[in-house]
């Protein structure tokens, strides 16, 4: 397969040198239709993810956005989940806040909800998602990116232990 690079060049050829440079750019790899692969940078899958949910072409119940439009890092989100009809969570709006620290993509960005919510998956006393609870974040993999994980926890909302949880009151904050 043919490779393509954005950027400067890796210095080695070996898998290990590569991998290493790969890491040290906080890039993400990705396969064309035609069985190439190509190696995008951090920032260009984070802008990809801006424009995506700037155009609204994603899933209408969830929403997320630069938290500062200055931030050339493209590192500090807010987020927004509407919660699913017919559970403790029907016509509530969910504040969050994403980080997508350097290791994003290979590494899940890290969720807060700034709405209080009672979840399996969220920490009572920060509001933290727990990495290890939430399916999107669990089974991470570097092609997978904020809406998915906003929409994992939606889905959570909706599942057996979440559904039916009783609720603080609308408007409280962690």
């Amino acid at each position: 397969a043919n490779l393509f690079y954005f950027g400067n060049q890796p210095a080695e050829s070996s898998n290990e040198t590569s991998n290493q440079f790969l890491q040290q750019r906080k890039i993400t790899m990705q396969r064309t239709p035609s069985g190439e692969t190509v190696i995008v940078p951090r920032n260009f899958k984070l802008l990809e993810e801006l424009e995506h949910s700037e155009k609204g072409l994603g899933d209408m119940a969830i929403s997320y956005g630069l938290v500062d439009s200055g931030d050339t890092f493209l590192t500090n989100w807010n987020g927004g989940i509407l919660g699913p009809p017919g559970t403790q969570h029907d016509s509530r709006f969910y504040e969050l806040r994403i980080h997508c620290g350097e290791r994003y993509p290979a590494a899940p960005p890290d969720v807060r909800f700034v709405s209080r919510i009672n979840m399996a998956c969220v920490d009572q006393k920060t509001g933290v998602v727990l990495h290890n609870k939430l399916p999107a974040t669990r089974n991470w993999n570097r092609n997978m990116g904020i809406e998915q994980v906003l929409l994992s926890i939606r889905t959570e909302m909706c599942s057996d232990s979440n559904r039916r949880l009783r609720q603080p009151a609308d408007g409280l904050t962690f």
